[in-house]
């Protein structure tokens, strides 16, 4: 038996219910070949004003790269070799020696935890090791994922200098650690909000948070600073690329500033000019 429709013009529900059953019943009407044409011509011009846009980013998946053994159960995966952007993945039980700090040198823990000589850090954490500060033995009980910024590794005559000169009396600066829990959240729009975790002489780390259904960008046309985002929870689009929880992109300055969309929700670490991730 069908199911009748009351046909009442002032009943929103019932009029979609009866637009719906009636494009049902209806049967498919292929496209001519002159509109099948015109289709393909502007998807076709669509992908390549997609491939233009984003053709100065690099994007590295969280399974894509190289990895190369540090020391035994220590490896590490460049992401960039010109700002020494690594991710290193120490297995349980594994260590590296102490060692001193000649650039600062940025840390989050991605999964598990490591002991920063005293210092234990977890999941979520971020650590900054200024210029000048010694780090104890490093090592992970558990196994632990840390992506860093500021290492020299692949650099035999510097990573000597960096245990050489740790045996040096002094700690030098202060070090930096922000726990995932801590730290002041500061709104930029609705469902977007950003976590400053330091700021350098022309740049600045920081997290953004984009609640499901938001997006997050401002008016400038190209960006100041080279721009690099890393996917800590979650999923977004920049631009037309989607990318997923350990994914990360670095945007040389000058690119095109794009939009960063989120359908289901995310977490990024950013670090990028002043003026792109100042509260607005």
């Amino acid at each position: 038996m069908k199911k009748h429709y009351p046909l009442d013009p002032d009943n929103p529900d019932a009029t979609k219910a009866v637009e719906s059953a009636l494009l049902q019943g209806l049967d498919p009407l292929p496209p001519s070949p002159a509109q099948r044409a015109d289709l393909r011509t502007r998807i076709f011009q669509r992908i390549h004003i997609s491939m233009d846009t984003e053709a100065e980013r690099i994007t590295i998946r969280s399974e894509q790269g190289s990895w190369r053994t540090l020391s035994p159960g220590v490896r590490a995966k460049t992401l960039d070799a010109v700002h020494r952007t690594f991710i290193l993945d120490l297995a349980p039980g594994a260590s590296l020696p102490m060692h001193r700090h000649h650039e600062d040198e940025e840390c989050i823990v991605l999964r598990g935890s490591a002991s920063l000589g005293t210092l234990t850090v977890s999941a979520g954490d971020y650590h900054l090791a200024r210029s000048g500060s010694r780090h104890g033995r490093i090592s992970s009980a558990t196994g632990a994922l840390l992506y860093l910024r500021g290492i020299p590794v692949g650099h035999t005559a510097e990573i000597a200098r960096d245990l050489m000169t740790a045996l040096l009396p002094g700690d030098g600066q202060e070090l930096l650690t922000i726990r995932a829990q801590a730290g002041d959240w500061i709104e930029m729009s609705p469902g977007v909000s950003n976590k400053p975790l330091f700021d350098h002489v022309q740049s600045r780390s920081t997290l953004i948070r984009l609640n499901a259904g938001t997006s997050w960008s401002t008016a400038q046309a190209c960006l100041s600073q080279d721009e690099e985002c890393l996917i800590l929870e979650g999923d977004a689009f920049i631009g037309d690329t989607l990318l997923r929880h350990g994914d990360w992109q670095i945007a040389p300055v000058g690119a095109k500033n794009l939009p960063i969309v989120s359908d289901h929700g995310a977490l990024l670490f950013v670090r990028s000019g002043l003026d792109r991730i100042a509260a607005e």
